[in-house]
């Protein structure tokens, strides 16, 4: 089997995550290129990496590398987080631990609530939009035949609600209001998503950029 092809014949791209809800993405970003997207499930001894990046594209571009010059194999890292305006831009590049443990979302929804509720105390408004906040994804596809990568960008604007709303999606998305559609992340279906997220914007540009 040559490097790059499965059994399928179909060129392979593999995905430097675990996260099926991020995978379910690119999936469905790549199928119309007949790509197919694997994730490090399929590869349990590819190695943990360590993001130490001060930066979303730092992180992107470290586990882009590392886990395809492991694998030797065209890699497709992302490194995405939230960015909530009365925080600083927190939680930010440490989204995913944000309370503690990694990738534990409704830790991290319950301390987002908290830290957000205790800065508006004192408020009159009972307003259930408590701050300006932006999603942010980096993405890197790294090609360890040719040394070469490819580099994007993208974001989406929206509010932190003080209530969850919705069952689809991930991490942040139930508290993530999207003012065109007056729904959370978590109440868009895949389409919707896709036409407005970061991943999606990003993922967009990724494909202009290899064509």
């Amino acid at each position: 089997m040559s490097e790059g092809q499965s059994v399928t014949g179909k060129d392979i791209i593999v995905v430097a995550t675990r996260n099926m809800g991020k995978v379910r993405e690119f999936r469905h970003a790549f199928a119309a290129l007949g790509k197919e997207v694997l994730s490090l499930h399929e590869y349990p001894e590819a190695p943990e990496v360590v993001e130490d990046g001060s930066t979303f594209r730092e992180n992107a571009f470290k586990k882009a590398k590392q886990i395809g010059d492991f694998l030797n194999l065209p890699v497709l890292a992302d490194d995405s987080g939230l960015c909530v305006e009365l925080l600083d831009d927190a939680p930010g590049i440490y989204s995913a631990r944000y309370a503690g443990e990694h990738g534990n979302d409704a830790a991290n929804n319950a301390k987002l609530l908290e830290e957000l509720i205790r800065i508006r105390q004192g408020d009159d408004t009972e307003q259930p939009l408590l701050s300006p906040a932006r999603f942010v994804c980096a993405l890197v596809l790294y090609d360890p035949a040719s040394g070469r990568s490819v580099e994007t960008e993208g974001e989406v604007a929206g509010w932190i609600t003080s209530d969850t709303a919705g069952a689809g999606g991930f991490g942040y998305d139930p508290l993530f209001y999207v003012p065109q559609y007056k729904r959370t992340m978590a109440e868009l279906n895949v389409e919707e998503k896709q036409r407005i997220s970061h991943r999606g914007e990003a993922l967009r540009r990724l494909m202009e950029k290899l064509n």
